[in-house]
């Protein structure tokens, strides 16, 4: 099995991350690297694969080397380090100088838990670990995230927009690699971003646990509301962890309550064309030169929180009015269809505890 080879500082509990920083089934791939959740922190890892000729290392020689942050958002600029310093453990095993002197320069205070500094420093180890993803929901990482994001699910991103805003738990399958998974789970947290204040403040916090695998089952268990990826089929299965289980571009649900939410209406289709109107026009203007300063995961991410600001604006105004009543015009202006997207709604209401009545079709219910 997997452990630990080597960990700064050498008290901090390390506990399961050596099946965290190296995804099942790794072994059948040369190299990947991996987000994933430890405790309060976040963790990248890279991991590579050299074959050797050992009988005792079975032909093949496999390391990730990983840091652990309390947030995710810086994570990604030292992934150039970890790639190096995984291929150097692999050619050097054993000469952990370059990772001593990484750890002195970057090492901070951790949390202890209840929001104070404990005099336990960050962590840096073999193999690895993530970093803070929310509220900030900024990550530095490769150019064409959200781009591939986009590309692969097409229109069914706003059937997991859906389920993000609503805060379901979302879990992502595929099979090694899993770093580029692991940007999907990133980009489906974006698509819940709401900036208005105030707004449900007894509304589930949405996670991104990145990378989870069979370690993590009874910590999945006792969550609301998360999204996560894995590579082991087994939790297809495990239907009590999860609401949304998404298999390639496949998404699905086994909750007959949130079926109509699978089927793209014509309010998503207009969404997903403005949606691409938009990124066509910012490539446009990056080609004449007009504007470098934008980025497409600053627009993605901007095109969502607007559309969610939008539709709880209307539902605050309308359950701050005198009677109360939710109709279709008001759907339309949300950008909803009102037939299309009256179970979603329905549960958008009932999540953030809006007090509003819903008379959209004949006969009116709540």
């Amino acid at each position: 099995g997997n452990m630990v080879e080597w960990c700064l500082p050498q008290d901090i509990d390390l506990e399961g991350v050596e099946f965290k920083s190296m995804a099942s089934g790794s072994h059948k791939i040369q190299s990947d690297f991996i987000y994933f959740r430890k405790g309060l922190c976040f963790g990248l890892a890279c991991f590579a694969n050299m074959p050797v000729e050992s009988e005792l290392e079975r032909g093949a020689r496999m390391k990730s080397v990983g840091i652990l942050s309390p947030s995710y958002t810086l994570l990604y600029r030292y992934m150039h380090f970890l790639e190096n310093q995984v291929r150097h453990q692999l050619e050097m095993p054993g000469h952990y100088s370059h990772l001593e002197a990484f750890y002195d320069d970057k090492k901070g205070v951790l949390p202890d838990g209840k929001g104070t500094p404990s005099s336990q420093q960050p962590v840096h180890w073999l193999p690895s670990i993530h970093r803070y993803m929310y509220p900030e929901m900024k990550i530095t990482h490769p150019a064409g995230c959200m781009s591939q994001f986009i590309k692969f699910f097409g229109e069914q991103i706003l059937v997991l927009w859906k389920f993000a805003l609503l805060r379901k738990r979302i879990l992502i399958f595929s099979p090694p690699p899993v770093g580029v998974v692991c940007y999907r789970v990133y980009c489906c947290c974006c698509l819940a971003n709401v900036s208005l204040p105030g707004l449900g403040g007894t509304v589930p916090e949405s996670k991104p646990f990145f990378y989870v695998n069979v370690a993590d089952i009874e910590m999945l268990e006792t969550e609301v509301s998360y999204v996560a990826c894995t590579t082991e089929k087994i939790f297809e299965q495990k239907r009590d962890l999860y609401d949304v289980y998404v298999d390639n571009q496949n998404v699905k649900t086994h909750h007959e309550h949130l079926q109509p939410l699978l089927k793209i209406n014509n309010a998503d289709k207009e969404k997903y064309r403005r949606l691409n109107d938009q990124r066509q026009m910012l490539m446009y203007s990056q080609e004449v030169g007009e504007d470098c300063s934008s980025c497409e995961e600053d627009l993605f991410i901007l095109f969502f929180m607007e559309q969610n600001n939008r539709i709880f604006q209307t539902l605050m105004e309308v359950s701050a009015s005198q009677d109360k009543t939710l109709t279709a015009d008001h759907a339309r202006g949300m950008g909803l269809d009102p037939q299309g997207d009256r179970s979603f709604l329905m549960d958008l209401l009932e999540v953030y505890g809006i007090d509003v009545m819903l008379v959209i079709d004949n006969p009116c219910c709540t």
